[in-house]
């Protein structure tokens, strides 16, 4: 399975958006100091000891209000609830416990998932401590003081929230069944293809972007080998959402991109590529993924010689980081070259499985510095000492070196070429790693 997913909760102004910058070691959440500042929820993920996780960052909680936003953050708050598999609600110690605090404890309570009580702004635990004593009438038990600006009590947090994850969250899936993700934006052609693939209407097709909201996992056999299919939720532009539930869609196509084994971008032929396909395609990339590129509808365009060349080229121009990915087009409609994305799943994930030799490595690499040697700055030349592959899916290299500065990324992307003429490393991406070792 994907993940454990976290939520914090709470009434506006408690300091969630810093407890979640804290919390992934980022500053990704936008902090005020005014309540409201949080509009809509961010995820990233977070780890703590062997633990890795995400965390959903919401707006505050706000009931009885006329306000149109504040009830859209709030259905979104709750959202991020119902997804989660562990609660975190943050009230300020300062402020003491309100009728608000009250009230979304009653609500929290209903809804029956570990719920961790952080206790914020205590910096001064001897001086603040009779402050905390009042937090356990909200009736969750334990707490944990905590000062999310200053970092205090986050490690005690941390252990709070990984005690409550749920005992099957380490459970992975059947390492011989590759985990197919079909992502892309709504309306894609993703269930389409699925369906086809599947030889029934398993997934409900719709001409309304965003009819799938849950990531559906199907049994898929060929060839005498099992497959796991994933059709994920569409991620729609946040100007295009009208309804809270589109939100925990992005969240759910990302904790189905995290577990797949190949990642399949089914891009729709009639558009062309678009903004949200370039977002999708980065998170597949940053995960590190094998990544195919099927262009769907292809048997709706007007098509001549030279259709599939200049279509290749948009791809390239707007999605240059996917320079490694296979592109195919394909019909989900008649089912045109629909079956060659398994085969095609196959051998990327072979090459981003693929281990170099460490003797073999340092010869192309020193093969690859005498074609072009590394660059220099202020007379100090770069040199690679030794190279080795720490680990595979993505292959990650290290390449020692006198002084990493010196390396820059225009050589990187030249080292990567060059390992990718020698070993294929078709449809995935290569993580090259720089240390500084001295002579």
């Amino acid at each position: 399975m994907g993940l454990p997913v976290v939520a914090i909760v709470g009434k506006p102004n408690v300091g969630k958006s810093t407890l979640f910058n804290r919390m992934v070691s980022e500053r990704l959440a936008i902090v005020e100091d005014k309540p409201g500042a949080t509009r809509d929820r961010l995820y990233s993920k977070a780890q703590w000891l062997n633990h890795n996780f995400y965390v959903v960052d919401t707006g505050g909680m706000v009931f009885e209000d006329e306000d149109t936003l504040a009830g859209e953050v709030t259905k979104q708050a709750q959202i991020a609830v119902d997804e989660c598999d562990v609660i975190v609600y943050v009230v300020d110690g300062r402020m003491g416990v309100t009728d608000e605090d009250q009230y979304i404890a009653s609500v929290l309570r209903k809804v029956k998932k570990p719920i961790v009580l952080a206790v914020n702004k205590i910096e001064d635990y001897k001086r603040q401590q009779s402050d905390i004593y009042e937090f356990y009438s909200l009736g969750f038990g334990a707490l944990t003081p905590i000062s999310a600006a200053n970092g205090l009590g986050i490690g005690e947090l941390f252990d709070e929230i990984v005690n409550n994850f749920p005992q099957d969250s380490v459970i992975e899936d059947d390492e011989n069944t590759l985990k197919l993700a079909f992502i892309g934006k709504p309306n894609a052609g993703k269930s389409s293809m699925v369906n086809k693939l599947l030889g029934e209407e398993r997934v409900i097709v719709s001409n309304i972007p965003g009819t799938t909201r849950d990531a559906i996992d199907s049994k898929f056999n060929y060839e005498d080998k099992d497959y796991i299919l994933v059709d994920t939720a569409g991620l729609r532009r946040k100007s295009k959402v009208s309804e809270g539930i589109e939100y925990y869609s992005v969240l759910r196509a990302i904790r189905s991109i995290e577990r797949c084994d190949v990642a399949i971008l089914v891009v729709d032929a009639e558009q062309g590529i678009t903004e949200q396909d370039k977002k999708i395609a980065g998170i597949a990339h940053e995960e590190g993924k094998p990544t195919i590129i099927a262009v769907n509808k292809w048997d709706l365009i007007s098509k001549d010689d030279h259709s599939t060349k200049e279509f290749t080229k948009e791809i390239k121009r707007e999605l240059p980081f996917l320079h490694y990915a296979p592109i195919i087009f394909v019909s989900a409609k008649t089912g045109q070259r629909v079956i060659k994305l398994i085969p095609l799943s196959e051998e990327v994930f072979e090459f981003a499985s693929t281990r170099i030799p460490t003797s073999l490595l340092n010869e192309i690499i020193i093969e690859a510095t005498s074609i072009t040697p590394p660059p220099s700055d202020k007379g100090k030349r770069l040199k690679i000492m030794y190279s080795s592959q720490v680990s595979v899916n993505p292959p990650f290299f290290v390449m020692f070196v006198n002084d990493p500065e010196l390396m820059h990324f225009s050589y990187l992307r030249f080292l990567e070429n060059q390992l990718r003429e020698t070993f294929g490393f078709k449809g995935t991406p290569i993580r090259i790693g720089v240390r500084q070792r001295s002579e």
